[in-house]
């Protein structure tokens, strides 16, 4: 077993059971891509096992942190085993759920996804490309499905130097697949969707857009950034009058109509623009248009905390035209999937484009990511998406 020493006073993070090590912080050691290593404190102790990545800023990223722990694949079946139980215990009311999230179940660079019948999942870290076959093989046994589709094709692994896979990995068959989520059908296709697919964090944001529009009686309501139109459909079955769906994406657009007609909504009640969204806004507000409701979801503009600057003015240009279309008592669900923008920035850059608007409003409601989508108490950076609905005054 190859080991990995700290630099004195670098070990304070593995012994908070923070799963990452950084370059500047490692004394000695080197091992091969994904490869199980030994990591110890200046002083020789033992801090934890971990997978090593020569080619990763994230250098090191532990497996566990108890010293009579194995690697073995008997490792992967007990956190891949665990990890499916704590979901069959969640109130999650869809048959696509997030079954591996990364750091947060063990499994440092796993994403798995289930859909259906069908698992999505993304290998993103070299100690789990190493095992991927075994993880494969325990995914489909934990879950008794027989169809794993491998979507390895994010930018985080060619920063630990692997080449984007996608493809079968076990199994065949159709890519495209229909789940439910709350009351609604939603297609899915695991080859060609974003990530895995689709956007299972914001589904009880979806739940919580659609029991609003139906509480305080939005008829217009605008979707921005909105992809296969899943707040459009949540709009629509809390009974807007119409919804308008804007995306740049014209595939994405065309299945957020197939999504109306599949639950059963008139066209007429639903408008897609294949636009790009902020020069839409500033259209919107030369026109005079106004809307009881919207929702702004956009991409990651800042995916580390170097980027935040820039990002921070983009997030406040789009929530400062969401406030200027909004009718007065209006509400604006507005939301951040940046790592690098924390919750209280967020909240900050939002009140901000209140100010410039102007425009004042009331929290109604924070929310994040759906509960199979967890953050533990020792790695922060787990809170990835935050929101927030204001209630414009």
């Amino acid at each position: 077993m190859k080991t990995i020493v700290l630099r004195e006073g670098k070990d304070r993070s593995l012994r908070k059971r923070h799963p990452w090590v950084f370059p500047g912080s490692i004394a000695s050691g080197k091992a091969d891509p994904g490869e199980t290593v030994r990591v110890n404190a200046h002083d020789g102790s033992f801090l934890a096992w971990a997978a090593y990545s020569p080619a990763s800023q994230i250098r090191v990223r532990a497996w566990s942190f108890d010293q009579a722990e194995r690697i073995d694949a008997s490792f992967f079946e007990r956190r891949i085993r665990e990890a499916v139980a704590i979901r069959a215990r969640l109130p999650i009311a869809s048959d696509g759920v997030r079954l591996i999230h990364g750091e947060a179940d063990g499994l440092p660079g796993l994403i798995v996804d289930r859909y259906g019948d069908t698992l999505s999942a993304q290998f993103l870290s070299a100690g789990i490309e190493r095992w991927k076959q075994v993880i494969a093989d325990h995914l489909l046994k934990a879950t008794g499905l027989t169809r794993l589709y491998e979507r390895s094709d994010a930018n985080a692994r060619e920063l630990e130097g692997l080449p984007q896979v996608t493809g079968w990995l076990r199994g065949d068959g159709p890519t495209e697949i229909t789940i439910r989520e709350h009351d609604w059908q939603l297609t899915v296709d695991v080859a060609e969707g974003h990530k895995t697919g689709f956007y299972l964090d914001q589904r009880d944001s979806r739940k919580l857009f659609a029991d609003t529009v139906r509480h305080f009686g939005c008829q217009r309501v605008l979707n921005c950034y909105s992809y296969t139109g899943g707040f459009s459909v949540a709009g629509l079955s809390g009974g807007a009058a119409h919804v308008t769906s804007v995306d740049s994406s014209g595939p994405a657009l065309a299945r957020a109509t197939a999504h109306v007609a599949l639950n059963g909504f008139d066209a007429s009640r639903h408008e897609a623009l294949d636009a790009d969204v902020n020069a839409t806004l500033r259209e919107f507000v030369r026109q005079g248009r106004r809307f009881d409701a919207i929702v702004l979801d956009p991409p990651k503009f800042a995916p580390t905390a170097a980027h935040a600057e820039r990002a921070a003015r983009a997030y406040k240009d789009i929530n400062r035209l969401g406030f200027m279309l909004l009718e007065p008592g209006g509400l604006l669900f507005t939301y951040s999937c940046s790592g690098g923008i924390s919750a209280d920035l967020f909240h900050k850059i939002v009140a901000g484009a209140g100010l410039d608007a102007p425009a004042d409003g009331l929290i109604y409601a924070r929310t994040g990511a759906a509960p199979d989508h967890p953050m533990t108490v020792t790695f922060p950076e787990g809170e990835y998406l935050k929101g927030l609905v204001v209630l414009k005054r």
